[in-house]
């Protein structure tokens, strides 16, 4: 009987090794210094490849990611805590992507000076049918009309936008603003009237006022005294672009709106920090770490960012199903439903992450609403300026 022949061994793979640091490898990334085995320089097609992989995987983890943001309040925050974090979509990514995608559909949703037809934008028309306006009127009764008007129209978006986060404060600053001129040019009639002189015709160009003197870089410019020269120049630049883009936006008010919509994520990003801030002052004997408040703001405002896309959505779907009551008025109630779960939302996050008793919670979602009201409030009038000086 013969001794089957032995097979040949086969040859041992050579062991790979990281071409940036030479450690060896383990798998697709060196665990010594990251470096990737797969760089570019490689066949078009598996470049390709891979690249389809990364798409889909990040459309999975959408998937994963969007259910729980929408409808369990605070479980994307305890999972990220918990570590399992590689199936969702980072916080801060999702937080850029889905504000930038809310706030360019706001942009869309609504326009300023056009007709309203059925299915069409709103109608907002600020000044009078002479287009005076205002600073125009010889009389009392002619200011207080222009007035009304322009505030009334005002009035119009902000119930038009009433969804957009920070537009109610930037348009609260422009009533404002129209109630201050209006007040000065009744002044200016009163003072004439009371000296018996002919009522002073005002320039239908724009000015901003200082002291109550129109600014002027020569002869009133702006001036802050803690500031060195080089900053009030600068400064007076900045009021000079203004008051150039207050005649634009005369003409086409969309100009603003745009502006201001497409300043207010970066205006969210930079508030970010503060309202973690908040969180921490206000759950400071729980011992967790500002990142982790940090976590918690992105998801919220993820949240807010995906509601308000949401319900500019189904305002959409709603005017134009408007000749379907079966389709357009459930579309309203959703609208209505999702209004009324974005706060209630909230409120069960802060209870589900923080684990207080109901009580103490009420009381620390008042007090931390109200204090970023303020802040956001704050921001949407920065942030209403930046847009005016840099449209």
């Amino acid at each position: 009987m013969t001794t089957p022949t032995p097979l040949p061994a086969a040859p041992e793979a050579p062991a790979r090794s990281c071409q940036n640091c030479g450690a060896p490898l383990l798998g697709e990334h060196c665990y010594a210094c990251g470096q990737p085995t797969k760089g570019l320089v490689r066949h078009f097609g598996s470049i390709v490849g891979d690249f389809m992989d990364s798409v889909f995987e990040f459309d999975s983890r959408i998937l994963r990611t969007i259910g729980p943001l929408l409808f369990r309040p605070g479980y994307l925050s305890m999972e990220y805590f918990a570590g399992r974090r590689v199936r969702y979509v980072s916080p801060v990514r999702l937080f850029v992507f889905l504000s930038l995608f809310a706030f360019f559909a706001a942009k869309l949703s609504f326009d300023i000076n056009v007709d309203k037809d059925g299915a069409g934008p709103v109608v907002v028309n600020t000044g009078d049918d002479s287009g005076d306006g205002i600073r125009s009127a010889t009389t009392v009764a002619e200011v207080e009309a222009a007035r009304d008007q322009a505030i009334a129209a005002l009035r119009k978006v902000r119930a038009e936008g009433a969804d957009i986060p920070g537009l109610a404060a930037g348009i609260d600053g422009a009533e404002k603003g129209v109630a201050a001129e209006a007040a000065r040019r009744i002044a200016v009639i009163e003072k004439a009237a009371k000296e018996g002189k002919p009522v002073p015709t005002a320039s239908s160009d724009p000015s901003l006022n200082f002291n109550g003197t129109a600014w002027d870089p020569e002869s009133n410019p702006l001036v802050i005294g803690a500031l060195p020269d080089a900053a009030n120049a600068h400064l007076n630049d900045m009021v000079g672009d203004a008051q150039e883009n207050i005649q634009r936006i005369q003409k086409d008010p969309n100009l603003l709106k745009d502006a201001f919509l497409s300043n207010v994520p970066t205006t969210l990003f930079l508030m970010l920090p503060l309202f973690a801030l908040l969180l921490k002052i206000a759950y400071v004997f729980k011992r967790r770490i500002y990142m982790e408040h940090l976590i918690v703001a992105l998801h919220s405002h993820s949240f807010l960012c995906a509601g308000l896309l949401l319900a500019l959505l189904l305002d959409a779907l709603t005017t134009w199903t408007a000749g379907l009551p079966w389709l357009s008025v459930p579309l309203r109630v959703a609208e209505i439903i999702l209004i009324c779960w974005m706060p209630i939302y909230l409120l069960l996050m802060q209870k589900r992450v923080y684990g207080q008793g109901w009580l103490m919670t009420l009381l620390k979602y008042g007090v931390l609403g109200t204090c970023y009201f303020v802040l956001v409030s704050v921001g949407a009038m920065l942030s209403l300026m930046v847009s005016l000086v840099n449209m």
